[in-house]
């Protein structure tokens, strides 16, 4: 096999906690998003309009959605010979059978598959963050630097840096001090958890750790202050685009909510770079005479015969006369009855919402049914 100059190696197993009415039949990663992708869609995207044509995908909750969704990667032109789209699950080896444990426990379970490619450098990536970025660049900084790992940042506000792994860096980028979720930051430039390791170097330290009994479980906890203890050269790689991790009902609302916003770098008509899927052949979606589509995302298949407003609509949702939908974001294959109303809301897959039924929080808030669920009565909230 050839030789290769930067694989990529996508974390791809949470569970997603805090989006549990979404995610109890799949992982993270696999949630639907933007009418007509999945969390996972950007960061396989990027990899392919970055050049990257060698992806590892490591699932571990629930992964059949996401196997099924990204199968060989043909979607993203990863399905080539030379390279490709790679699902790794926990397998059991001679030593043991683990479920992978953290980050870089789970990049050292499949140092084996690494090592197939020989490559230079090995770009770590999370499965369930919203952004484009071209990582050509962050590698051509890398090199430039000549630095043994490089960490991408972002800016946060002061007041949510404590809830980021910070790292304070000196005039040049490079790095001094990692500090996870600090009290008191010193910085507001929190990591991205997306990494570029040079290869040889992650994997002695990976023997280190095991010759010396250290943990290596998590790169933030473990193997970063370690190869800063060592005064390894880290670096930062500062993102100044769109991002999100939408770990949370309202982040992932909100994340939905900017994609409206066609002056948002999130951008997904930018034709330069493309955010593929992999998409069911549907019907074309279809808009009633008498039907008020304004400022929304709608998906092939939905059927729009009332009100929809501010809204991003997924695949196969049917919208009756009279009903009214606004600020929310539904899923695919649900059905929203005559005089119905939802409001602010996030609706899952495989809803029933029936006739005049409101759907809405009393205070203004944030409103979410999960899958699969029926919705009768006059109000839900």
């Amino acid at each position: 096999m050839n030789k290769k100059e930067m694989i990529a190696m996508i974390l791809a197993g949470g569970q997603g906690s805090r989006l549990k009415m979404f995610t109890e039949n799949l992982a993270k990663p696999a949630v639907p998003f933007g009418a007509k992708y999945r969390v996972i869609d950007f960061v396989i995207s990027n990899c392919a309009n970055s050049g990257i044509d060698t992806v590892g995908i490591l699932t571990q909750y629930k992964p059949f959605e996401l196997h099924n969704h990204i199968g060989i990667g043909a979607s993203w032109g990863l399905n080539r010979r030379d390279g490709g789209a790679y699902i790794l699950p926990p397998y059991m080896s001679e030593k043991e059978q683990n479920f992978y444990k953290g980050t870089a426990h789970a990049i050292e379970q499949n140092k084996e598959f690494i090592d197939s490619f020989n490559p230079e450098y090995l770009l770590v990536l999370s499965g369930d963050h919203i952004y484009k970025m071209n990582y050509k660049k962050m590698l051509d900084l890398h090199k430039k630097n000549k630095a043994d790992a490089t960490i991408a940042v972002i800016e946060v506000p002061w007041e949510e840096a404590p809830r980021f792994g910070i790292m304070n860096t000196n005039e040049d980028g490079s790095i001094y001090e990692f500090e996870e979720k600090p009290e008191n930051p010193k910085s507001n430039l929190a990591s991205m958890g997306i990494y570029i390791f040079n290869w040889a170097l992650l994997r002695k330290e990976f023997e280190v750790c095991e010759t010396e009994g250290r943990p290596k479980v998590d790169f933030g906890q473990d193997i970063i202050p370690s190869l800063l203890g060592q005064g390894k050269r880290l670096f930062s790689y500062k993102f100044k685009g769109y991002w999100k991790d939408v770990g949370t009902l309202s982040s992932y609302w909100e994340s939905n909510m900017d994609l409206l916003d066609m002056d948002n770098q999130l951008n997904l008509f930018d034709s330069s770079w493309q955010i593929r899927s992999h998409n069911k052949s549907l019907p074309p979606l279809y808009i009633s005479k008498d039907a008020i589509l304004d400022n929304s995302i709608v998906s092939d298949g939905a059927i729009i015969k009332g009100v929809v407003r501010n809204s991003v609509i997924s695949s196969s949702v049917e919208v009756e006369e009279g009903a009214i939908v606004e600020d929310s974001v539904i899923m695919s294959n649900t059905f929203v009855g005559k005089n119905a109303r939802v409001i602010k809301s996030i609706i899952g897959e495989n809803v029933m919402i029936h006739e005049g039924v409101h759907v809405c929080d009393k205070d203004g808030g944030l409103y979410s049914v999960g899958n699969n669920m029926e919705l009768r009565g006059e109000i839900s909230e």
